[in-house]
């Protein structure tokens, strides 16, 4: 997946605090609350979105209602380890990144690390 910019991080939160699919008009409205966007603007964005694997699409009359491909916490993991990849030294930032963990999330890390697959 490929990062997103500004307003296509502001609309995939708007998908991820509903549950259920979405109309353009539907998620327009949600951001007009703070901003002044076109309807063409959003519509844009969220097709945008769905070339780019942000979001799914289904058929509801004659417009799209929209959904996430992944939850936000999925899409947070995924662009961690794209910065994992992206570092000559992994290493390095995971260690980096222990420092600054508290102590409820380093005792989250270490009972996943517990449970994951093919530990010895």
């Amino acid at each position: 997946m490929r990062p997103l910019g500004e307003l296509e991080a502001a609309i995939m939160d708007v998908l991820w605090r509903t549950r259920e699919p979405m109309r353009v008009r539907e998620v327009l409205e949600q951001l007009n609350q703070r901003r002044n966007l076109a309807y063409t603007t959003v519509m844009t964005v969220l097709d945008n979105l769905h070339r780019k694997d942000w979001v799914r699409r289904d058929v509801d009359g004659r417009a799209y209602r929209y959904r996430p491909a992944t939850s936000r916490e999925e899409a947070a993991a995924r662009a961690l380890r794209d910065v994992l990849d992206s570092t000559g030294d992994p290493e390095s930032v995971l260690l980096h990144f222990a420092k600054s963990v508290s102590p409820s999330e380093s005792e989250v890390l270490r009972r996943a690390l517990r449970k994951r697959p093919g530990k010895r």
